[in-house]
């Protein structure tokens, strides 16, 4: 094996707890309760560490991070240990007085979660009223603060023919950044999976969307694209490849290499109570166990690709194959390409109901 790659990113999931019930959040199906959640000065220890190894940007998030007290507390500790800190939210407990704070704490950006363009529809996917109102509250207190803004909205066939509507908000919200992401199968992604997945003129018509607005607001506003996970045929570079770039801490504190991983049954993941944050980069494992190449089946192990993407996705290898060593069945060289065609050409042709977190049976997908 080649020598490992410092991480340069560290996504800390601080906490499950969340005021919206979105039916794509990839959190797991049982999450961690408040009592079970990393301390104050676990964090403050761990983001030290993770500066002393080349992290050089963390993320906040969860759940709704906001709903953490100590949240100052954790943003004063990255920041003294010199880390650019990030705070993923939802904006809906957000007021002037509680942002200043995280700003004196050593804030540096807040990226802001919408589920439409549309308040109403927005607040239907969200499964909150008064979501939207408080959410544009949001942005107009980060802006008038000078805290750079990035807006994010998570696509799905629900939503996706609005795009162009969900750029232009962000512009007018003031933002440096929007985040146009297709929702990724995992967690209640999957149990909503016939709800959200898109079909291929669909996804037509939200890329064309995004390549009109990159022209439209050239030089303005950068516009990512994260495309989904299940059309075309070629994987994905998942987390820029297993424990190559990134940490995610979930917020029991169980170190992973994606946001999913946990669904992966028979690998034990660390955690941070028990292990410094480089022993375990460097030495675990589970870190250790789709790193690099060398774990490959063919046909990844003698494609020309297997440097760029990876292998793909370990977790939807698994999801989808059964087997999360398998190649990914979005790739048209997997012997399961044919069996993911099905999955997409099977889908409702109607939309059907979200399922919620309070009256869910989380048993299938679809």
């Amino acid at each position: 094996m080649s020598a490992i790659p410092l991480p340069m990113a560290l996504v800390a999931e601080v906490t499950h707890r969340c005021p919206l019930r979105c039916p794509y959040c990839s959190n797991p199906l049982e999450m961690a309760r408040a009592s079970q959640e990393v301390s104050t000065e676990d964090w403050s220890r761990v983001f030290a560490e993770a500066a002393a190894l080349g992290v050089l940007h963390l993320h906040l998030s969860g759940g709704e991070p906001m709903v953490r007290a100590d949240l100052p507390d954790l943003i004063r500790a990255a920041s003294t240990a010199g880390l650019y800190v990030n705070l993923i939210t939802s904006g809906v407990t957000m007021d002037e007085a509680r942002l200043a704070v995280l700003i004196d704490a050593g804030l540096d950006h807040i990226q802001l979660s919408f589920q439409h363009a549309d308040a109403a529809e927005g607040e239907r996917i969200g499964g909150m009223r008064g979501a939207q109102a408080r959410k544009l509250d949001a942005a107009r207190m980060v802006k008038a603060a000078g805290l750079p803004l990035t807006c994010n909205f998570v696509i799905h066939r629900q939503n996706l023919h609005d795009v162009a509507s969900m750029i232009a908000l962000a512009y007018d919200l003031g933002a440096q950044r929007v985040e146009i992401a297709h929702t990724q199968y995992y967690g209640w992604g999957l149990i909503n999976r016939g709800a959200l997945l898109p079909d291929a003129d669909e996804l037509h018509v939200a890329t064309a969307a995004v390549e009109a607005g990159r022209v439209l607001y050239a030089g303005r506003m950068a516009i990512d694209y994260v495309t989904p996970d299940y059309h075309g045929d070629q994987p994905k570079s998942c987390m820029d490849g297993w424990a190559r770039r990134f940490i995610v801490i979930s917020p029991t504190g169980n170190v992973l290499p994606c946001h999913a991983a946990e669904t992966i049954a028979g690998i034990n993941f660390p955690n941070i109570r028990d292990a410094s944050l480089a022993d375990i980069w460097l030495r675990d494992p589970a870190f250790q166990r789709f790193r690099g190449t060398d774990w490959m089946p063919e046909p990844c192990q003698s494609c020309a690709f297997k440097e760029q993407d990876w292998g793909g996705c370990r977790c939807q290898a698994l999801a989808l194959a059964g087997d999360a060593a398998a190649t990914d069945p979005v790739c048209a060289r997997s012997p399961n390409h044919q069996a993911l065609q099905n999955l997409i050409a099977a889908r409702p042709s109607v939309a059907p109901d979200f399922i919620y977190r309070q009256n869910a049976k989380p048993n299938s997908p679809d």
